[in-house]
């Protein structure tokens, strides 16, 4: 892709940037940027930061009335606005939810849950399905849960309980997530024993493909692999109540620039622009391969470009009718302070002989009977949304 835009920009060259080496990828941006050399173009993995120490360009007016912008879905549009400015480009999203083995369902005579299955069809399906001793397993995952069920109890909710300005870890969606994670254990692999677990041929992270995960929680990137490997019949469900969780690739372009409309052109290729996209897919049918990214300027056109590789999924193309309305997973890269409140931060708590656990330990081992999540909600909420609050204070200044 990088050599099409100079071979179409011949007075353009493109060079790398070298990010090897010690160190956090924002760290090695804090690096150049100390020495006045940030790339022009880079990834984003904690947009906050680099809005808060000045190296975001403000892209306001230049999107302003390009065409391949307006049909970026709004979720992404606004993943990368703060305060009114655009300080970032989308450079790719994912849908994220559940992939289905229908053949699996099938042979237990049950029909397999589809884009659009209720909550309680989707966890009595699963239920239903898991059959250890058969080397079938109903679920994969359970974090995820945590993550989109409270979005299908009450709709202010997005990931994670985030409701656009705070986490509502003590609420009534909330804490049933959590429970609801753990009445699904059994279903899991997490939940098998020993015993059972010896009926299964595949190392954990290959049980879809070989057929013994009904049902598996994963990211768009996978499909060219599904497409290309699964023996099977598959389709992308997403959430239950017919929606999907985003995962979001950010763009940001330097400030200090030198020439601002061409990293933006450039960065606009590498990303959601719809020639760009053609081109992707015409690189890939030449390979055989399927594109590694759904178009990020959707349209009638691109849906169709894509699903000319991927088809008969009538879930994947349910989902990318629906993108405005998708529940964006990539707060940690959007949100300040997000990644303290959900992982990293400390509320001051002692689980027996685990001192000073971090919100991460409290809501891995919320179902593992170690403590009891209910009990210790109220102080995690007010944790989090302290650090939310401040951090969005800070960005301000």
């Amino acid at each position: 892709m990088v050599k099409a835009y100079m071979d179409l920009h011949p007075n353009v060259t493109i060079e790398f940037v070298d990010m090897s080496g010690e160190g956090r990828w924002d760290e090695k941006l804090t690096s150049y940027a100390a020495k006045g050399a940030l790339p022009d173009v880079f990834m984003a993995d904690n947009t906050p930061l680099y809005v808060k120490n000045g190296w975001t360009a403000d892209l306001t007016d230049l999107v302003k009335n390009d065409p391949d912008w307006q049909d970026v879905p709004r979720v992404l549009k606004d993943a990368v606005t703060y305060n009114g400015k655009v300080l970032g480009l989308p450079a790719a999203h994912f849908v994220m939810g559940y992939f289905v083995n229908k053949d699996l369902f099938e042979a237990a005579n049950l029909d397999a849950p589809e884009y659009g299955v209720s909550v309680e069809d989707f966890f009595a399906a699963v239920t239903a399905v898991s059959n250890p001793q058969k080397a079938v397993i109903g679920l994969s995952d359970l974090e995820s849960i945590m993550g989109w069920y409270p979005g299908t109890q009450d709709s202010k909710m997005g990931w994670f309980s985030f409701d656009g300005e705070k986490m509502n870890y003590n609420s009534a969606p909330f804490k049933t997530a959590v429970a609801k994670a753990g009445e699904m254990l059994p279903y899991s692999w997490a939940g098998l024993t020993e015993a059972q677990k010896a009926n299964f041929k595949s190392t954990e992270g290959w049980m879809f493909l070989n057929s013994e995960f009904a049902v598996h929680w994963d990211g768009g990137w996978s499909i060219p692999g599904y497409s290309q490997n699964a023996p099977f019949d598959w389709d992308f469900i997403g959430i239950p109540g017919g929606n999907q969780a985003l995962v979001a690739d950010i763009f940001v372009i330097s400030k200090a620039t030198q020439n601002l409309e061409a990293a933006y052109d450039f960065a606009k290729w590498m990303g959601f622009s719809k020639a760009a996209y053609a081109k992707e897919a015409e690189l890939a049918r030449a390979a055989g391969q399927v594109p590694t990214k759904m178009p990020v300027s959707v349209d009638d056109k691109s849906i169709e470009l894509y699903l000319s590789f991927v088809q008969d999924k009538p879930g994947i193309r349910k989902a990318m009718a629906n993108l405005d309305n998708s529940v964006l997973e990539s707060l940690a890269k959007i949100v300040p302070g997000y990644i303290n409140a959900r992982w990293e931060g400390k509320p001051g708590i002692d689980i027996g002989e685990d001192k000073d656990v971090n919100m991460w330990y409290m809501f891995n081992f919320a179902n593992s009977g170690r403590f009891k999540f209910e009990d210790y909600a109220p102080k995690l909420e007010e944790f989090a949304n302290k650090i939310l609050a401040d951090a969005r204070a800070e960005l301000g200044k």
